[in-house]
């Protein structure tokens, strides 16, 4: 990951969730599908990618890509003729990065049932500039108490991607000093 620091250091005006909260939607078709018959994987992770592509630009003001996806959970399959909707928001930023939330949900084109939450993830995109350096995105600022729990959930996921990095590069480190070459 890029950050380092907090956002509440930053000197950029806060944004609010709102503000770049956003829905793609999309209906599936034969194309989409896998060997199975159901839509691929895929294909959600693409949708999954550019609806959070464009809540990070939205919040950063310009480009973001993308720096990591995790805990991309499937749990539906999707079928052809489904109306996938895609949402998406900033659950927490830092200095030069920010986590977007993702809620894929999908309903069947011709019918009036509710949708229904197929899959989740989150991902972590790096404000950059026409160079391709990080620059600094504003604060995100939750406006509900959901919003805040999703910032203190994504505080937590920061601090176990940290962690985690942190830990196999120590043991990269280790086992270098052991003479093992990787």
């Amino acid at each position: 990951m890029t950050d380092q620091a907090p956002a509440a250091e930053s000197d950029i005006p806060g944004k609010p969730t709102s503000a770049s909260r956003t829905t793609l939607s999309h209906i599936m078709t034969h194309n989409d599908t896998n060997l199975l018959g159901t839509v691929h994987g895929g294909v959600i992770m693409k949708l999954v990618d550019d609806a959070a592509g464009a809540v990070a630009g939205r919040h950063s003001g310009g480009p973001a890509v993308t720096a990591s996806m995790d805990e991309m959970v499937f749990l539906e399959p999707v079928r052809v003729g489904d109306l996938v909707h895609v949402k998406a928001q900033v659950n927490w930023t830092g200095r030069t990065s920010m986590e977007v939330g993702v809620r894929v949900l999908a309903e069947r084109w011709n019918e009036s049932n509710p949708a229904t939450q197929v899959g989740s993830a989150y991902l972590v995109f790096a404000a950059v500039d026409a160079d391709g350096k990080p620059r600094a995105v504003p604060p995100v600022i939750p406006e509900t108490e959901k919003d805040k729990r999703r910032n203190q959930e994504a505080q937590i996921r920061r601090t176990h991607r940290l962690a985690r990095r942190r830990a196999i590069m120590e043991l990269r480190e280790k086992r270098a000093a052991e003479g093992f070459e990787d």
